[in-house]
């Protein structure tokens, strides 16, 4: 799993198009967030390998680390498929993104995903500072 996270003053996105034939029709309207972590998940088939619960886990740990570096509660999950050449399977995916909203969620946590299977227009306001910009491959 490859993991690329931004600290946000604000993240704003707007569903444009379907990248995934079975994601629901949306007529979500443009969604803003601030003050977030804003993840960029990618998984890759070497995680298929493992359970959903360890992945899952393993990740929203990262996330709650990166939290508290950034002194915040709020989390955005974005799948996002462009961080190596190989991807896991789309279910295995989205079971392991919804599963690791629900972790975060259950222990305090403000979580945001953004819809799943859709290309999206995407507005960042990162900050330049340290921690603010983490790649990791867990």
């Amino acid at each position: 799993m490859k993991v690329l996270v931004f600290y946000v003053k604000s993240f704003q996105y707007t569903p444009q198009q379907k990248s995934l034939d079975i994601a629901p029709d949306s007529n979500m309207k443009t969604q803003i967030i601030e003050d977030a972590i804003l993840a960029f998940i990618h998984l890759e088939p070497s995680d298929q390998e493992m359970s959903l619960k360890s992945r899952d886990k393993k990740l929203a740990n990262h996330l709650k680390w990166c939290c508290r570096k950034n002194d915040t509660k709020n989390v955005v999950i974005h799948s996002f498929a462009h961080l190596a050449e190989a991807k896991a399977d789309w279910e295995y995916t989205r079971d392991m993104l919804n599963l690791c909203e629900e972790r975060l969620k259950s222990v305090g946590y403000e979580t945001h995903q953004t819809p799943f299977g859709y290309f999206l227009d995407l507005k960042i306001d990162a900050p330049g500072h340290s921690l603010a910009r983490l790649w990791k491959t867990l």
